[in-house]
């Protein structure tokens, strides 16, 4: 479990491709520190295990599935990655419940800079339009965000210039893609309410 609070700008290194999955390797001067065997870490909001780690490095494995559900099969060396460890027990949460497990993945559209903040517009794919909210909170790249506006197919969040400077936002454009997960709540409530309606219309009642 996470929070969607990025605790460094991290890097790829070395990238192996294999016949249905690739292995990364990403520097983490942060989130390396007391990393073992089997623990996880957050990459771009995408929860992924730690095969091994040497000093402020670590590797991990990505099968077929996540790569294609997400944009980390586009990851190249020299990519810069919002890096996140899972919250401990007892600490404050600053976002919002982050799973690391990706719905889909979205495309920036346009960047607004301000003078204190910048707005960004990101495509939205159609099954999970009902899911984003205005003042709602989605994760993009790993940052848990607040929904500005919630479009038909977009929606857009306004970045303070920390999140510019410590996470990826801060450096992509137009076309670029991004990785969603959107507020777990939300599809959990939709599911009770699916089984609680379909239970009424198996007895015969009219809600």
């Amino acid at each position: 479990m996470f929070t969607g609070i990025v605790e460094e700008l991290g890097q790829i290194t070395a990238v192996e491709t294999l016949d249905d999955a690739c292995r990364f390797r990403l520097r983490g001067p942060v989130v390396t520190q007391g990393a073992k065997h089997g623990d996880s870490i957050a990459v771009n909001g995408v929860c992924l295990t730690v095969v091994d780690h040497e000093g402020d490095e670590f590797t991990a494995d990505v099968m077929a599935e996540t790569l294609n559900r997400s944009s980390l099969g586009a990851l190249a060396v020299g990519t810069r990655v919002n890096l996140e460890r899972p919250m401990a027990v007892g600490e404050r949460l600053g976002g919002h419940i982050v799973q690391g497990h990706v719905d889909g993945t979205g495309e920036i559209l346009e960047r607004k800079p301000s003078e204190h903040w910048e707005i960004v517009k990101i495509s939205l794919p159609a099954d999970l339009t009902r899911y984003v909210v205005e003042k709602g909170s989605i994760t993009v790249d790993g940052i848990s965000l607040t929904v500005v506006d919630a479009g038909p197919d977009y929606f857009t969040v306004s970045l303070i210039p920390t999140t510019l400077a410590l996470t990826t936002l801060g450096h992509k454009g137009p076309g670029d893609p991004v990785n969603l997960e959107v507020d777990v709540i939300a599809k959990y409530v939709e599911r009770m309410l699916g089984d609680r309606a379909q239970g009424d219309r198996v007895q015969g009642v009219d809600r």
